[in-house]
C-alpha cells in the first residue's frame, strides 16, 4: 500500500545513524495528513475469542431474562422521571394555563429518564473521590462511572512496579515477569490486543496479589515497513514527494515525530483496557537501549560467523522496494484462471494458468516443450532440465537449446533427479535467479544466474532491447504473443497455483537475487529444540509444542536486510582500499566489517588490510523488524549492560502470544536468547486462540467483522461501524458485504460493555482451542454479571451498616450457623480451585468457578439467607452473619479482581478494613488462599440438602404455577436429615418466595404427607411435597405423575440391568459400584413415593 518511491537504498549514498531523540513538532496540516493515511492503513485480519464450547462456564442469563430485566429497568426509570416532573411542576405552582390538554396527551407516552453525562471530579493521579452509592450516577452499574479515575492513581502510586525485599532481592514468594508483545506503533488496537491483555493481566494481577515480585513490561515495535509506508503515502499525497526528495535524515525525523504522537494514543488505549503495565520501564524497539542491543547482537553474531553476507533469492516487493520476511507474504490459493488486482496496473492480471511453449534445439529441427506460470521469466532462462532416466531426452545429452529472443544465449540441457518425468512433458525451464527450486538446480550445475528485473518491477537490460523497460506483467503478454508469432506457443490452460502477495501493498512478490545479510539458523534451532525437549521451556497447549518442533527441524537461514530508512541501520561497513581498482562487489563478505561504532569497524578494516589506507561505507539497509523484537525479553531488561533487572528478573516467567507467530517471533527469541545470554528467555509459552466472529469466520475488515476493543468498552452506534468501513481501502462491493453483515450482527450497534466485562469474557472464552467464535451478546451478558456484583455489594454494605468494623481476622468463632459454615466452605474451596486453574492456565475453568461462587452461592444463597439472621436474629447471630458476609464478600472481590480490576477496586474501597490492615488498594491486597479451617464438608453436605429442598419446592411451585400461599412438606426418613431440615426452616422459607415458616412442615419417617400433594424426590432420605389440592386439575396431575413414574421405572430397570451384568463386579471399581447401588436405591424409593402420590390423587378423584 506504500507509494513506489524509487529504487532500493543505493550503496554509496551518505547515511546517518539511527535517531533516538524526539524531534521538534511537525506542522498541523502534515500531522493531519499522516493521521488520514493511518486510518486508511488500518485494515487487515485480526485474530481473537467467547464462551468456550465444552467449558463449564455457568450460563449467562437468557436473552428473554435480560429483556425482562431491561423492560423492568425502563419502567422504573420512566416512573422516576414522571415522578420528578410532577414534583417540579408542583413546586413551580402547578400546570401552565392552556397546557392541560397537551399534558393529558403526553401521559399516553411517559417521559424517558435522561441520563446526564458523567463528569469525573477526581484530579488525574489522585485517589478517586467516592460518592455515595445513592448518588444518581451510582445507583445502577455504569462502566463509565466505575472505570474512571482508578488507572491514573494506580500508576502514580507505583502499584504496578515490582516490589523487592529490603535487601534489594526479589521477594521470597517468588518472581513473575511477563513481557507484553509490543504492538506496532502504526496499528490500531484490535480484538486480539483485548484478548492478549485479558490473559496476561489476569495472571499478572493474580501473581501480584500472591505477594510475588511482579513485572508486566510494556513497549512498542517500530514496525519498519508499515510505519514507513504510512509516512511515504502522506508525503506523496500532500506534496507529491518521495522519501528520496527529502533525504534520509529529514525523512527519518518526520517519522519520529509521527511516532511520538501516535504511540501515545495507543498507550492511552492500553490503559483504558486496564493493563497493569509498569510504564516506568516502557521500551521501544528503536530507543537508545534497544538500539544498543541490536548493534551488539549484530556485531557479536557477525564476528562468530553466524551472520554472513550472501547473494541469494529473497522475497522482493516491487511496490515497497524492499525484501520481506515469509511472515509478511500472504500465500493466496487459486483453483484456476483468476484475475487479480496488482498495484499500479489499471487492468487486472491473469493468474492460475500455465503456458506451454517450445525451445528449438540448436542445429536441428527438434524442439523441447516446457511450461510455466510466469511466461516473462523465460527471458531469464539459462537451462532446461530433464530427469536422467527419461529416455525421451537422452538424445539431447550435451546439447543446447537456443533462446528465441536473446541472440547468443544458449541453454544447456541438464539432467537432474529433481525433475518429475511424469509431470507435464518431463522437461523444466530453469530460471536460477527468479525461482527457489531453479536456484538450487543452478548451483548444482553451475549455471549462469541472470537477473531480469529492476527493483521497481520493470525489465532490465539483460532481456534485450525488445523487452527492456517493460513492466513485468505487460511483458508477460508480449512474450506470449511473440511466441505465437514464432510458432513456438503450444497452449495455455487452467492450473491451480499459489500466488505470493505482499501483506502490506498486495503486490505480487518476486523471487529476486540480492546481496543481503543472513543469519545461520541450524545450530541456534538445535539449541532451542533441546531447551523445550528437556523442560527448560514449557509450551502450552501441546499442539503448539509440536508445531514448534516441526518448524525448527526444517528451518532455513533468515534474511535480515530490509531496503528501508525507518529501522536499525545495519552496523556493517564496506571496505574501500586506496589504490585498488574499485569495482565494488557488495555480495563479497570479505570486504565487510562490523562495529559497535564506526571507529571500531575502521580498526577491524585496518587490521584486515595492514599498511593500506581504507575508507568505510555503511550499509544503507536496515534490519528486519523481527530482529530487534527477537531480543525483546532481555533487551527490555537492559542487556547488553549488566543491570539489576537482568540479574533479578531474567529469564522471564511467561511469554503469552498467538500461536500464529510462534515461529516468527517466539522461536527467534528462544534461539537468540540462548545464544546471547546463555539462558532461555522465558520458562513458559502460552499460545492463545485466534478470535473469529460469531459465525466462525476469520476477522477481516472486508467482512465487516473487525471490532475495536474500545467500541466494546464504550459502545458504538451502527452508523459508526459503517463509517469505519469507509476509512480504509475497501472495494465498494466489499463495503456493501461488510455493511450487510454489520446490520445483521449489530442491528443496534455494539452496546456498552465496559472493560471489566470484556476482560472477563476473553478469559471465559480461553479454553485452549485454536479458535474462538466471539459473540458480542456474550460479552454484554457479563456486563449484567458486573451489575450483579455491584448491586450485591451495595446490598451487603447496607446489611453491614455504616458503623460495622470487621474482626482482625477471618477465622471462625464457633458461633456460625449452618449456612455460614456452608458459604465459608464454598469460599475456601473456590479459592483453592481458582488457584489450581490459573496455575494450570485453565482460564475458562477459573472464570466458571468464580462466576458460580458469586452468582449461585454468595448472591443467590448466602446473601438472601443472611437476611433473617441479620434482621431478626439475636445480636450474636446478627454479628456472626455480618462477619461471615464481610469475609466472603471481601474475599469474593479480591478473588475476581484479576478478571475485573475496575469494579472490584470501586467496591473494595467502600468496604471497611480489618483493624491493622493498611492495604491501599485491592491491587495490593492478598489473594484468597485455601484455608483448611474453613473447609467443612459435613456442614456443606448438610446445607446442600437444605438447598436441595429449596430447589425442589421452587421447582414444584413453578411446575404447578403456584406463586403465593405455598404449603410444602419435607419428608425426612432419617434422624440427621430431619434435625437438619427442622433447624433450617427459616432459611428455606427465606429462599422460597411465597412460602412462610408456618406453611413449611417437616415430617418424620413415621408420619405421612396429606392427600393432594405433588412430589419431588431428592434422595432415598428425603422427599419434598407441594400441596396442590384445590389448585390444580387432579386428572391432569395423575397423568403427569404416571408419566414420571414410567420414566423412573425405566431408569430403575436400566440400573438393575447394569448391576446384574456378568462382568460388572470384576470390571467396575468398588467406589463406582457403591454409587450405582445408592442410585438404584434412590430410584426405587422414588418409585414408591410416586405410586403413593398417584394413589392419593386417585382418592381425591373418587
Amino acid at each position: 500500500m506504500a507509494t513506489a518511491s524509487g529504487s532500493a537504498n543505493p550503496i554509496g549514498e551518505k547515511t546517518t545513524p539511527p535517531i533516538t531523540e524526539p524531534p521538534p513538532p511537525i506542522a498541523a496540516e502534515t500531522n493531519a495528513a499522516i493521521h488520514d493515511e493511518i486510518r486508511k492503513e488500518q485494515v487487515g485480519d485480526v485474530n481473537r475469542v467467547p464462551v468456550a464450547s465444552g467449558s463449564e462456564t455457568p450460563k449467562v442469563k437468557t436473552e428473554k431474562e435480560l429483556e425482562k430485566e431491561r423492560k423492568k429497568a425502563e419502567k422504573e426509570a420512566k416512573f422516576a422521571a414522571k415522578k420528578a416532573k410532577l414534583e417540579a411542576e408542583k413546586k413551580a405552582g402547578g400546570s401552565v394555563p392552556g397546557e392541560a390538554k397537551k399534558e393529558k396527551k403526553a401521559k399516553a407516552e411517559p417521559p424517558t429518564a435522561v441520563e446526564e453525562e458523567y463528569v469525573e471530579l477526581t484530579p488525574p493521579g489522585e485517589k478517586k473521590i467516592l460518592k455515595s452509592l445513592e448518588d444518581p450516577a451510582y445507583k445502577a452499574y455504569n462502566p463509565t462511572v466505575v472505570e474512571s479515575a482508578w488507572y491514573s492513581w494506580w500508576e502514580k502510586e507505583g502499584f504496578f512496579e515490582p516490589e523487592f525485599g529490603q535487601d534489594g532481592n526479589p521477594k521470597p514468594e517468588g518472581v513473575f515477569v511477563v513481557p507484553a508483545p509490543p504492538p506496532n506503533v502504526t496499528g490500531a488496537l484490535h480484538i486480539g490486543h483485548g484478548l492478549t491483555i485479558a490473559i496476561q493481566d489476569t495472571l499478572i494481577r493474580w501473581n501480584r496479589m500472591l505477594g510475588k515480585t511482579v513485572l508486566f513490561l510494556p513497549g512498542f515495535d517500530h514496525a519498519g515497513i508499515s510505519t514507513q509506508s504510512v509516512v511515504e503515502k502522506m508525503l506523496w499525497k500532500r506534496e507529491k514527494k518521495t522519501r528520496h526528495d527529502l533525504g534520509r535524515e529529514k525523512f527519518t525525523k518526520l517519522v519520529w515525530e509521527w511516532k511520538e504522537e501516535y504511540h501515545q494514543k495507543i498507550k492511552n488505549q492500553l490503559k483504558k483496557m486496564g493493563a497493569s503495565y509498569d510504564w516506568s520501564r516502557e521500551a521501544f524497539t528503536m530507543d537508545k537501549q534497544r538500539s544498543k542491543a541490536v548493534i551488539e547482537t549484530f556485531v557479536r553474531l557477525h564476528d562468530e560467523g553466524i551472520i554472513y553476507r550472501a547473494n541469494r533469492l529473497v522475497n522482493w516487493c516491487c511496490k515497497l522496494n524492499t525484501t520481506l520476511s515469509n511472515l509478511e507474504v500472504d500465500q493466496v490459493q487459486l483453483e484456476g484462471r483468476s484475475l487479480l488486482s496488482v498495484p499500479d496496473y489499471k487492468e487486472k492480471v491473469e493468474f492460475g494458468v500455465i503456458t506451454s511453449f517450445a525451445y528449438p534445439i540448436e542445429n536441428s529441427n527438434e524442439r523441447i516443450v516446457v511450461a510455466t506460470t510466469r511466461p516473462e521469466t523465460m527471458l531469464g532462462d539459462t537451462a532446461i532440465a530433464v530427469h536422467p532416466d527419461d529416455e525421451r531426452y537422452t538424445k539431447f545429452h550435451g546439447k543446447f537449446a537456443a533462446h528465441p529472443f536473446i541472440p547468443g544465449r544458449r541453454l544447456p540441457i541438464v539432467f537432474d533427479t529433481y525433475v518429475d518425468k511424469e509431470f507435464g512433458t518431463g522437461a523444466v525451464k530453469i530460471t536460477p535467479a527468479h525461482d527457489q527450486n531453479d536456484y538450487e538446480i543452478g548451483k548444482r550445475h553451475n549455471l549462469e544466474f541472470i537477473n531480469i528485473l529492476n527493483d521497481d518491477g520493470t525489465l532490465n537490460e539483460n532481456v534485450g532491447p525488445e523487452f527492456a523497460g517493460m513492466r513485468r506483467f505487460d511483458a508477460r503478454k508480449v512474450v506470449v504473443e511473440r511466441l505465437k508469432e514464432l510458432g513456438l506457443y503450444v497452449e495455455t490452460k487452467d492450473n491451480p497455483m499459489t500466488v505470493p502477495l505482499c501483506s502490506k501493498s498486495k503486490d505480487v512478490i518476486e523471487p529476486l537475487m540480492k546481496p543481503q545479510w543472513w543469519v545461520s539458523q541450524k545450530d541456534l534451532a538445535d539449541a532451542a529444540i533441546a531447551a523445550v525437549r528437556n523442560g527448560e521451556i514449557k509450551i502450552i497447549p501441546q499442539v503448539s509444542e509440536k508445531d514448534f518442533y516441526r518448524w525448527l527441524e526444517n528451518i532455513q537461514d533468515w534474511c535480515i536486510s530490509r531496503q528501508l530508512w525507518w529501522g536499525h541501520q545495519a552496523p556493517a561497513y564496506y571496505i574501500h582500499v586506496e589504490g585498488e581498482i574499485d569495482v565494488p562487489d557488495y555480495a563479497e563478505g570479505e570486504k565487510w566489517v562490523t562495529g559497535r561504532t564506526e571507529e571500531e569497524a575502521k580498526a577491524k578494516a585496518e587490521k584486515k588490510y595492514p599498511g593500506k589506507k581504507v575508507t568505510l561505507e555503511q550499509d544503507p539497509d536496515v534490519l528486519d523488524t523481527w530482529f530487534s523484537s527477537g531480543l525483546w525479553p532481555w533487551s527490555t531488561l537492559g542487556w547488553p549492560d549488566q543491570t539489576a533487572d537482568m540479574e533479578n528478573l531474567y529469564p522471564m516467567s511467561l511469554l503469552e502470544t498467538g500461536w500464529d507467530i510462534l515461529f516468527f517471533w517466539v522461536a527467534r527469541m528462544v534461539m537468540l536468547g540462548i545464544k546471547l545470554t546463555g539462558k532461555v528467555p522465558f520458562t513458559e509459552v502460552f499460545c492463545h486462540s485466534l478470535v473469529r466472529d460469531s459465525e466462525g469466520r476469520k476477522m477481516s475488515k472486508s467482512l465487516g467483522n473487525v471490532i475495536d476493543p474500545l467500541d466494546i468498552i464504550n459502545g458504538t452506534p451502527l452508523q459508526n461501524l459503517h463509517d469505519k468501513l469507509l476509512q480504509g481501502n475497501l472495494d465498494p462491493k466489499e463495503v456493501d458485504i461488510a455493511t450487510k453483515y454489520q446490520k445483521t450482527a449489530f442491528p443496534d450497534g455494539i452496546p456498552q460493555c465496559g472493560s471489566d466485562a470484556m476482560h472477563f469474557a476473553f478469559c471465559a472464552y480461553t479454553t485452549g482451542g485454536r479458535d474462538i467464535n466471539m459473540d458480542i451478546k456474550v460479552v454484554h451478558g457479563y456486563r449484567k454479571f458486573c451489575n450483579k456484583i455491584y448491586q450485591a455489594t451495595k446490598f451487603a454494605l447496607m446489611r453491614l451498616g455504616e458503623d460495622f468494623v470487621p474482626r482482625p481476622g477471618g477465622e471462625k468463632t464457633g458461633k456460625e450457623s449452618l449456612v455460614e459454615k456452608w458459604i465459608l466452605h464454598k469460599y475456601t474451596k473456590a479459592a483453592e480451585a481458582i488457584d489450581k486453574a490459573l496455575a494450570e492456565r485453565e482460564f475458562s475453568v477459573a472464570t466458571s468457578i468464580v462466576y458460580n461462587y458469586w452468582y449461585a452461592e454468595l448472591c443467590d444463597v448466602y446473601i438472601e439467607n443472611s437476611k433473617p439472621l441479620i434482621l431478626e436474629g439475636t445480636s450474636e447471630q446478627k454479628r456472626s452473619a455480618q462477619d461471615t458476609l464481610y469475609t466472603c464478600l471481601e474475599g469474593a472481590l479480591t478473588m475476581i479482581h484479576p478478571f475485573m480490576p475496575y469494579v472490584t477496586e470501586e467496591l473494595w474501597q467502600r468496604l471497611p478494613r480489618r483493624p491493622g490492615d493498611s492495604t491501599p488498594s485491592i491491587v495490593k491486597a492478598a489473594y484468597p488462599r485455601y484455608n483448611p479451617e474453613l473447609d467443612d464438608p459435613e456442614a456443606a453436605a448438610a446445607y446442600d440438602v437444605v438447598f436441595a429442598v429449596v430447589r425442589a419446592i421452587r421447582s414444584l411451585a413453578s411446575e404447578y404455577g403456584i406463586k403465593d400461599s405455598i404449603k410444602a412438606y419435607v419428608h425426612a426418613f432419617d434422624k440427621l436429615t430431619y434435625s437438619t431440615i427442622t433447624s433450617q426452616t427459616p432459611s428455606i422459607s427465606a429462599l422460597v418466595k411465597g412460602l412462610s415458616d408456618s406453611d413449611l412442615t417437616v415430617l418424620s419417617a413415621s408420619e405421612d404427607h396429606p392427600e393432594g400433594c405433588a412430589l419431588n424426590s431428592i434422595s432415598k432420605d428425603c422427599n419434598v411435597y407441594l400441596l396442590v389440592k384445590g389448585r390444580v386439575d387432579v386428572d391432569v396431575e395423575i397423568a403427569k405423575a404416571q408419566v414420571k413414574l414410567g420414566k423412573v421405572e425405566e431408569a430403575c430397570r436400566r440400573q438393575e440391568k447394569t448391576i446384574a451384568a456378568d462382568d460388572y463386579v470384576k470390571k467396575v471399581k468398588k467406589e463406582v459400584q457403591e454409587q450405582d447401588r445408592m442410585k438404584l436405591e434412590d430410584l426405587r424409593k422414588e418409585v414408591e413415593a410416586l405410586k403413593a402420590v398417584i394413589e392419593k390423587f386417585e382418592g381425591l378423584r373418587a
